[in-house]
């Protein structure tokens, strides 16, 4: 499936618009990853484990997003967008784009 934040898939057309779909994570925040993070900020460099924990939570809402299109009959979701929030400690990670069926 092609997912693309732009509006359209160059030199492909797009025949159907299914709609807007979206998908969400929502991890929680590891006390000893929060502790092992704040002493890589006071010594330097960079924290693999926030990284790890943003890029998996990223990849599963571009999943659950892309599930969706193809639930609809969409085969690419175009306009995507990629929203991260910390809400209450958690870190939330959202797509969203619409679901469309190019030739």
């Amino acid at each position: 499936m092609i997912v693309t934040t732009t509006p359209s898939v160059e030199g492909r057309r797009i025949s159907a618009y299914h709609g807007v779909v979206t998908g969400e994570t929502i991890l929680g925040a590891n006390i000893f990853r929060d502790m092992f993070a704040g002493i890589r900020d006071i010594v330097g460099g960079r924290s693999g484990s926030y990284e790890k924990a943003m890029s998996e939570a990223r990849q599963t809402a571009l999943k659950e997003m892309q599930d969706r299109a193809q639930e609809l009959g969409g085969n690419a979701v175009v306009g995507v967008d990629l929203d991260y929030e910390v809400i209450n400690n958690m870190l939330m990670v959202s797509a969203s784009g619409t679901a469309v069926t190019i030739d």
